[in-house]
């Protein structure tokens, strides 16, 4: 289960990676997080590779895909209160760093239990 929770926040990083890319100019920050969650995200596919069945890998693997999808298209389109933006890709942007940080703390967890 824990595996699936991880593989669907590995996507939805790597979906507002992509989008942070058209957006704005990458630095080294952004490079650097970019490679440790694909670090993280070869270690999460090995683990499921060896523990889930090849076709289970590979559906969870598209749902996490167009639900990632959607969510970030979601918030790019923007949730308005009162004609104000209410979440917008600037935030997420900032609090990528808590996602980063609780992706590895689910992938240690995967890998110790």
């Amino acid at each position: 289960m824990l595996t699936y929770i991880i593989i669907q926040l590995i996507f939805i990083y790597f979906k507002i990676a992509r989008v942070h890319k058209k957006e704005e100019k990458l630095n080294l920050f952004w490079k650097m997080q970019h490679i440790l969650v694909f670090i993280v995200a070869l270690l999460t596919f090995a683990y499921a590779i060896n523990h889930m069945g090849l076709y289970m890998l590979v559906l969870v693997s598209l749902f996490s895909f167009i639900i990632a999808g959607m969510l970030i298209t979601a918030v790019q389109l923007g949730i308005f209160v009162d004609g104000k933006p209410l979440l917008g890709m600037h935030i997420v942007y900032k609090n990528t760093i808590y996602l980063v940080a609780l992706i590895y703390f689910l992938c240690a967890l995967l890998w110790i239990v």
